[in-house]
């Protein structure tokens, strides 16, 4: 039995080939079968049975159709434990990482969203899917209100190679988000429904084509001016209320 298998539970001795397909069949059907907000349930139990047979791509493919069952439900944390379950067995899952982050950042799991944040990024460089990160990514970040995440969030899209977008979002830090939700229903409601949707294949991808203005050397120069020629004046204002 492997480390997976006694991971997620036996119960009693390995059960024979017929009666795991004939069971993950039962659980095929009463997902189907099954009312609103129980769908993810039976592809969850799908997932654990076919992982505790060794069959750990197929077990993979039941929890992603449970993650998406539980999101349509609005059934987030059923949805974030199911993807953890995912990422013990593949640590590099792009998808479920990129859900896992919204999921952080509807909860306002800051700590972990940085972590998982990190991790998306790192997986779909490797994967070769920066545009699609990056899309999802910059979404996160017209949505967030803590400076700190989007200081973060600017790092990711520098990693995906997408700089322009990277320096914009670096402008929200003290300017603020141009879509920032408050609310924390808002912003849960907000984050599920862009988990829900982040896998859309069709979806329009960012690109980094984008107008960042740059600092201006001479209208630095120019204010500094001012504000030195500023000085004896206002010095002179407050002698003449001396006086």
């Amino acid at each position: 039995m492997s480390f997976l298998s006694r991971l997620f539970g036996s119960h009693g001795g390995a059960s024979a080939p017929k009666d795991v397909e004939a069971e993950l069949g039962k659980l095929e059907v009463e997902a189907e079968n099954a009312r609103p907000g129980y769908v993810g349930t039976a592809y969850n139990r799908a997932g654990d049975l076919a992982l505790r047979d060794d069959q750990a791509d197929r077990a993979l493919g039941y929890y992603g159709r449970s993650i998406d069952a539980f999101l349509e439900d609005a059934q987030r944390e059923a949805a974030r434990g199911v993807a953890n379950k995912i990422i013990r067995v593949r640590p590099t899952a792009v998808r479920t990482l990129c859900t896992l982050t919204w999921l952080d950042l509807a909860a306002r799991h800051q700590a972990t969203a940085f972590l998982h944040l990190r991790d998306y990024a790192s997986a779909a460089r490797e994967a070769g899917e920066q545009a699609r990160a990056a899309t999802q990514i910059y979404k996160m970040a017209r949505l967030a209100d803590a400076p700190e995440f989007l200081g973060a969030v600017a790092d990711a899209l520098d990693s995906l190679d997408f700089g322009n977008r990277a320096k914009e979002v670096r402008g929200w830090v003290k300017a603020g988000a141009p879509e920032a939700v408050e609310d924390e229903d808002a912003l849960a409601e907000a984050c599920l429904h862009a988990a829900v949707t982040s896998n859309d294949l069709n979806a329009e991808l960012l690109d980094d084509d984008v107008a960042v203005p740059e600092d201006d050397p001479e209208a630095e120069a120019e204010s500094e001016s001012e504000g030195q020629s500023a000085a004896p004046k206002r010095r002179n204002q407050k002698n003449k209320r001396k006086r």
